[in-house]
C-alpha cells in the first residue's frame, strides 16, 4: 500500500550559510537531567564542529531545549543536525536506561544574514539572555553565574575557550572589538546592562517585541536578503516532492510564486496595481484573477482578497464559483484570456 512522505519543513544550505537553531524536548520534557548530560551534549556538539567545520558563535542549554548561533562553512546543517541530536539521544538513553525519542519533531531554523552587520549580535543577545527570560538567573545574580551558555566563555582568554565557539564576530559588531581582554569586558558590561533591563517589566516587553522575528519568522535579514533564499527555496520544493513540504518557508515560496503570476494575470487583462486599489472590489477582472490564482497556485484566499483588494474573503469562495458557473460573455472572455497566458 502507498503511504505519502511525512511532511517536512524545507531547509536551505549552502556554504557560509548562518543559523539560529532551536530544538525542544519531546513532549516539552527536559534534555538534559544533570551537569553530566549538559557536559555530555557540549562534547557531541564539539565531535560534530570536527565533522562537519561548523562554526559556533553563541549557544544556551535550557531545561528542556536549546539555542545555537551557528555558521555552516560547508552546506551540511541537515547531515550535521542528524548526527549532533542522534549521537546525543544515544548517549543519554544509554545513561538513563531509556528508549525512545528525547527531541520534539523537527528542529526550528532561523536563516540569518552573515554578511551584514547587525545580526550576529542580535542572535546571540537572544542567546545569550535565555536565563534571564526563564527565570533561571535572579536579579542579584550576575549572567555570566549560568554556566551552561557560551556567555562566560567570552569573558576567558582564548585558550581557556573551547576551540570550536568563535567570538571575533559578535564582538567586531559590538563596537569593532576583538577577542582581548578589553573586548570581554565590553562584551561584559554590554550584555549584564542588558540583563538588568531585561529583569524589569517594561525592559523585558520591550526586548520580546524587539525579538518577535526571531521567535516566529524563517529568516532574518534585509529584502535583498529574503529575495536570495527565496530563490534557493524555489530550487529546494519545486518538483514532484513538493507536497511534502510545509511551513513558513514553504508559504514563503507559495506567495511568491503567486505574486509572480499575479503580475502575469493583470498584464495580460491590461491592468496595474492602481488599478486593483480604485475599482470596485467585485469587478470582473477581479473575479476571473481570483479564480486564476486558486486554479493556478496554493495562494490562500486571504492572500488572493488582500493582494486584489477584494475586502472580505467571502468575495473571493463568490468569484470563483462565479467564474465556474457564469454564461457571461465578458467574464468568460476574461477567463480565456488568463487561461491563453503560456
Amino acid at each position: 500500500m502507498y503511504s505519502r512522505p511525512m511532511a517536512r519543513k524545507p531547509r536551505i544550505e549552502y556554504p557560509g550559510a548562518v543559523y539560529h537553531v532551536i530544538c525542544r524536548g519531546d513532549r516539552g520534557e527536559s534534555i538534559f537531567q544533570d551537569e553530566i548530560d549538559r557536559t555530555q551534549f557540549l562534547r557531541c556538539l564539539g565531535e560534530t564542529c570536527d565533522r562537519t567545520g561548523w562554526r559556533i558563535h553563541a549557544y544556551v542549554l535550557m531545561p528542556n531545549h536549546y539555542h545555537l548561533l551557528l555558521e555552516t562553512p560547508e552546506a551540511n546543517l541537515v547531515d550535521g543536525m542528524k548526527w549532533l541530536q542522534g549521537t546525543y539521544t544515544q548517549r543519554f538513553n544509554l545513561r538513563h536506561d531509556l528508549h525512545g525519542h528525547l527531541f520534539q519533531g523537527r528542529y526550528k531554523t532561523l536563516v540569518i544574514n552573515g554578511e551584514e552587520p547587525g545580526y550576529f549580535l542580535q542572535v546571540s543577545n537572544y542567546i545569550h539572555l535565555n536565563p534571564v527570560r526563564a527565570g533561571l538567573v535572579r536579579a542579584d545574580q550576575p549572567l555570566r553565574s549560568y554556566l551552561w551558555s557560551s556567555f562566560p566563555l567570552y569573558l576567558v582568554p582564548e585558550k581557556k575557550r573551547t576551540k570550536w565557539l568563535c567570538v571575533n564576530k559578535v564582538l567586531g559588531e559590538l563596537g569593532g572589538y576583538q577577542d582581548n581582554p578589553r573586548g570581554g569586558l565590553a562584551y561584559e558590561s554590554y550584555i549584564e546592562e542588558l540583563a538588568k533591563r531585561c529583569h524589569k517589566k517594561d525592559g523585558l516587553k520591550n526586548f520580546i517585541e524587539e525579538w518577535k522575528t526571531l521567535r516566529r519568522g524563517w529568516y532574518l535579514g534585509s529584502e535583498h536578503f529574503r529575495d536570495r533564499l527565496m530563490k534557493r527555496l524555489g530550487q529546494v520544493i519545486g518538483g514532484k516532492q513538493k507536497g511534502t513540504y510545509f511551513g513558513d518557508e514553504r508559504r514563503a515560496h507559495d506567495e511568491a510564486q503567486a505574486d509572480k503570476l499575479l503580475q502575469e494575470g493583470l498584464k495580460a487583462l491590461k491592468l496595474g496595481k492602481q488599478d486593483l486599489e480604485s475599482s470596485a472590489k467585485g469587478i470582473p477582472e477581479k473575479q476571473a484573477l481570483a479564480w486564476w490564482l486558486r486554479q493556478n497556485t496554493t495562494a490562500s484566499r486571504k492572500w488572493i482578497s488582500e493582494h486584489l483588494n477584494m475586502g472580505d474573503v467571502s468575495r473571493v469562495t463568490k468569484a470563483i464559483n462565479a467564474v465556474n458557473s457564469s454564461g457571461d460573455n465578458y467574464l468568460t472572455r476574461l477567463k480565456n484570456m488568463l487561461e491563453g497566458i503560456s
